[in-house]
């Protein structure tokens, strides 16, 4: 299996982990940690391999990095 399939694989697993989350309305500090980090590596996996970044300069992989944890960090600090 190719690594691109794994990765698309593995996103559609941690999506699939929120929707179900949501489905059965589970709000806990617990889960929105786990939905918070999830979303993080998936923003990160979408950065890093279907952005095309995995092979750029690590300067222009940490510009859409470090917007992603800003927003994460303000979406915790919203919830918490």
């Amino acid at each position: 299996m190719e690594k691109i399939t794994k990765i698309w694989i593995t996103l559609l697993f941690f999506s699939l982990f929120a929707f179900i989350l949501g489905w059965f309305e589970r709000v806990s500090s617990v889960f929105v940690a786990l939905l918070l980090i999830t979303t993080f590596l998936k923003g990160y996996l979408v950065i890093e391999h279907f952005m095309g970044l995995s092979e750029v300069s690590l300067r222009y992989r940490i510009i859409p990095t470090l917007w992603l944890s800003v927003v994460i960090f303000f979406v915790a600090i919203t919830y918490y």
